[in-house]
């Protein structure tokens, strides 16, 4: 059976179909999803993520074990800080970022090994 632009597709399983819409993730719960994936999307701020989690750092050694400007650097955790997947600590004249939480770490952990697995790296 052919499927026209608009129409709905035919339901096989009426009980599946009503847990999935009954389950649905609420808007504000999907925007928060979204914004999350686009925030770990850009290869600098993932490996900005890489480097937080082995190690609390200020902005200059974060660049230097990058190979970035602080600048470059400075930007990109202005985002992340935004989008709630850093926090930054005073220490003196320097601050020291670092992940927000344990559920960052995880979620960075668990996508690198999907990836390898996946990729058999």
């Amino acid at each position: 059976m052919t499927v026209r632009k608009g129409e709905q597709a035919p339901i096989v399983d009426v009980q599946a179909v009503a847990e999935i819409r009954a389950n649905m993730l609420t808007p504000a719960l999907l925007e928060g999803a979204v914004a999350f994936c686009k925030a770990v999307s850009d290869p600098t701020r993932m490996r900005i993520l890489y480097a937080l989690a082995q190690h609390e750092v200020c902005v200059g050694d974060l660049a230097a074990s990058l190979a970035m400007t602080k600048s470059a650097v400075s930007h990109q955790l202005r985002f992340l800080r935004g989008e709630g997947l850093v926090k930054a600590r005073r220490a003196g004249k320097n601050i020291y970022y670092s992940l927000d939480d344990q559920h960052v770490v995880d979620v960075l952990h668990t996508t690198l090994v999907h990836v390898r697995h996946k990729k058999g790296l």
